[in-house]
């Protein structure tokens, strides 16, 4: 990505929508415009986990404004990810669907785990350089995470499922505050966040920093009242939450730095933060400027070249730890990429698409055998398993499930796969995988001269394999296998035709 760039991140939380534009500057991320965006879709979440139509109206028509402020973005220049909220929410994809449409952009929602990683990604950016061992806290509208890490490195993070508006919504529902409202709470978030004790121990960190949402508010808050800027303290907790009582109801509450969108979602945030405090030990805690977003940004850069792709790490991990046959992955993998760019030849799609397309069909060619190590038989669905519920660093969900869906259907029976034949993308990477684990089926560099894979341009839906004269006799095992190929795709909306030139 060059120098000058116009780069984009928009976070969408559970409280807030946020988007943060910034230009590229050797490798430094500077500050253009920054929008935010009070949405309280968290709050649209009913007993069966599905976001009201009213919730995702305000979130359609909050992403068509800032769609706008994006228009003359490439593709590559932006991301949007999702959190907490659009996890849980049964009904997502429609959501996202129209989403994806006011944007003009797709959405990523992200693990709890890949969040926690990218906020301290945005953190630790906006930090002085340093050998400090840090606590990173980032209480949401719907979970909060936390992370260990040293300079950019992150070595220890979570999710958990507490967050302001959840515990807002649960605890103070008719924006009352009372003692016992307060104890319970705290009680409950302690409940949930108890597993962190050990992993989180006070000799693991060195300085406590807060990220965005209500630590965010609360370091306002305290400076407005004369606490020093950016710190966080106990007393400084004691004294908001004496000004929460003392008020007794939302309505009433009056306190100089808190903005009117921060109020209904007050209670549950301090009872959060309290209980945090009290679990891990701290005494004092840095607001700091760096957030999800911030990471996002960051991370774009990084997915923009293959040496610098998170995502590629965590491929190569996983097919280390799965004991993958590497010369054989490496050897589909290959081949799948070059039939997939013949594929495109004159489709008129741009190369940095097609490259984009290469690098994930790279990725279920490294890891198409990961399920070998559970059982060979059926290895296809144990790996679609492993990918569907890997904990891989640099993912989205839907990138995984795409991943596990190439990895389920690269053999087996297609009418048998619960696919999307209309995604014609997926289904011209799925050809080219099934075709290189065919014409490898030897596990040795298969003979290749003279293949060529192509769409029919009289007919779109139509593939056609043409081979070299006597190929077919030089290698009949490979023909027979790639004829049972092409009667396999009649069954579908798509074909395969075989050709001997």
């Amino acid at each position: 990505m060059q120098n000058g760039t116009l780069i984009a991140a928009l976070d969408l939380g559970s409280n807030s929508f946020r988007l943060e534009i910034g230009r590229l500057d050797h490798g430094q991320i500077h500050r253009t415009e920054y929008l935010k965006e009070t949405v309280r879709q968290g709050n649209g979440l009913d007993e069966n986990r599905n976001l009201s139509q009213e919730a995702m109206q305000r979130g359609w028509d909050c992403l068509a404004r800032f769609g706008e402020r994006l228009a003359g973005f490439e593709r590559h220049q932006v991301r949007a990810v999702a959190t907490q909220t659009l996890r849980e929410a049964r009904n997502r994809d429609v959501f996202l669907a129209k989403a994806h449409e006011v944007l003009g952009f797709p959405i990523d929602v992200i693990p709890g785990r890949e969040e926690a990683r990218l906020i301290y990604q945005g953190v630790a950016r906006l930090l002085p350089q340093s050998d400090e061992r840090r606590l990173v806290v980032d209480i949401g509208g719907r979970s909060t995470e936390m992370i260990l890490g040293q300079a950019y490195d992150a070595t220890v993070m979570e999710s958990f499922r507490v967050g302001s508006v959840a515990w807002s919504m649960k605890y103070f529902p008719n924006g009352q505050f009372t003692r016992d409202a307060f104890r319970i709470a705290e009680i409950a978030a302690k409940a949930v966040l108890d597993e962190a004790l050990d992993a989180y121990r006070r000799d693991t960190w060195d300085v406590a920093y807060g990220s965005s949402g209500t630590i965010g508010a609360v370091g306002d808050i305290l400076h407005a009242a004369g606490w020093p800027l950016n710190l966080i303290t106990r007393e400084g907790l004691d004294w908001i939450s004496d000004r929460l009582l003392k008020a007794q109801s939302v309505e009433k509450l009056r306190i100089d730095g808190m903005k009117d969108d921060r109020k209904l979602v007050i209670g549950g945030g301090i009872s959060v933060l309290r209980a945090v405090f009290d679990l891990l030990g701290i005494n004092e805690m840095h607001a700091a400027d760096g957030a999800l977003r911030h990471g996002v940004l960051y991370d774009l850069v990084a997915r923009g070249q293959e040496e610098t792709d998170l995502r590629a790490v965590s491929v190569q991990r996983m097919a280390s730890r799965f004991g993958v046959d590497t010369q054989q992955a490496q050897r589909v993998a290959k081949l799948a990429c070059t039939l997939y760019g013949q594929l495109q030849t004159g489709s008129g799609v741009a190369p940095t698409e097609v490259a984009r397309q290469q690098r994930k069909l790279n990725w279920a060619g490294q890891l198409h055998e990961i399920g070998c190590q559970i059982s060979h038989q059926d290895h296809h669905k144990h790996g679609a398993y492993v990918l569907e519920h890997a904990d891989a660093p640099g993912f989205a969900l839907l990138e995984l499930h795409r991943l596990s869906q190439l990895v389920l259907g690269h053999r087996g029976k297609l009418r048998k796969l619960e696919l999307d034949f209309g995604d014609a993308a997926f289904m011209q990477q799925l050809l080219c995988l099934r075709l290189a684990t065919i014409l490898c089926h030897a596990r040795r560099d298969p003979d290749t001269a003279g293949l060529e894979l192509r769409v029919d341009p009289a007919l779109a839906s139509q593939f056609v394999l043409s081979t070299r004269p006597g190929w077919a006799q030089a290698y009949p095992q490979s023909a027979h296998l790639l004829r049972e190929e092409a009667q396999a795709w009649q069954k579908t909306p798509w074909s395969l035709q075989l050709s001997e030139a």
